[in-house]
């Protein structure tokens, strides 16, 4: 990767921009192609032929591009070893703890993120807000999957059925009212990983009358905003337009 960044760097379009409109290139492909002529990557990039094509030389010879008989172009064996690198020495504790951190400091309540374990919901992080009356949920907490926020999104993208379900799928969050709890509420997002596979939901949580008098869609856009973050950490994609 080193020696590839260096060759780019050493290109005539100079420095850094040489490394962006390579790594332009290799964004160019999605998962329904199965490959692309120099033409179509060259109008999706917005480049010159001949630049499309120098740089696609350079990222063919160092493996992240393939080049066909009929000469266009796939992706090449490099990016699925670096994407194997990265999944190996993920560690959830190095990205999710900080994204919780960042939401309770924009909403003042607890942030948790929970995965699925059968027919349970764990929470495997969570950092408490600072105020004296909270939502008080620990590590490790085993909670119904059937009632509560993250419970009912953990649910829906993992094949509930069901209208509920269906609209939480359409709208990305949930919310819940006093369903775990009588006098908790909480607002829920999923989380995407590789292949858009589930990873998990993320939840803000708190007195239910605090909710009650809050303003609910900035608070999902808060949630929706770092669920996305986080979903690209996990190497998925956030499936909605963000504003």
């Amino acid at each position: 990767m080193i020696l590839f960044l260096g060759v780019l760097m050493a290109a005539t379009d100079g420095g850094v921009a040489a490394v962006d409109r390579a790594l332009t290139i290799l964004d160019a492909f999605t998962e329904a192609d199965q490959s692309l002529t120099l033409t179509e990557i060259s109008k999706r990039v917005g480049f010159y032929k001949s630049t499309t094509l120098r740089l696609a030389e350079s990222l063919e010879r160092f493996g992240y591009l393939r080049r066909l008989e009929d000469g266009a172009f796939r992706l090449g064996p490099k990016p699925l070893f670096l994407g194997a690198l990265y999944q190996k020495h993920f560690k959830t504790s190095e990205f999710v703890p900080q994204t919780l951190r960042q939401i309770v400091d924009e909403l003042h309540e607890g942030a948790s993120f929970f995965v699925r374990d059968d027919d349970k919901r764990v929470c495997i992080h969570r950092v408490d807000s600072a105020r004296a009356i909270r939502d008080s949920i620990q590590e490790g907490a085993r909670l119904p999957l059937t009632v509560g926020a993250s419970g009912h999104v953990l649910l829906a993208f993992s094949g509930g059925q069901g209208a509920n379900y269906d609209r939480i799928r359409e709208q990305l969050y949930a919310i819940s009212m006093g369903e775990r709890d009588p006098e908790t509420a909480a607002i829920a997002c999923p989380v995407f990983s590789v292949g858009q596979k589930l990873a998990g939901a993320i939840s803000v949580s708190g007195p239910k009358y605090r909710f009650e008098s809050a303003d609910i869609p900035a608070m999902v856009a808060v949630l929706e905003k770092y669920s996305a973050q986080l979903s690209i950490a996990f190497g998925g994609i956030w499936p909605k337009k963000l504003a």
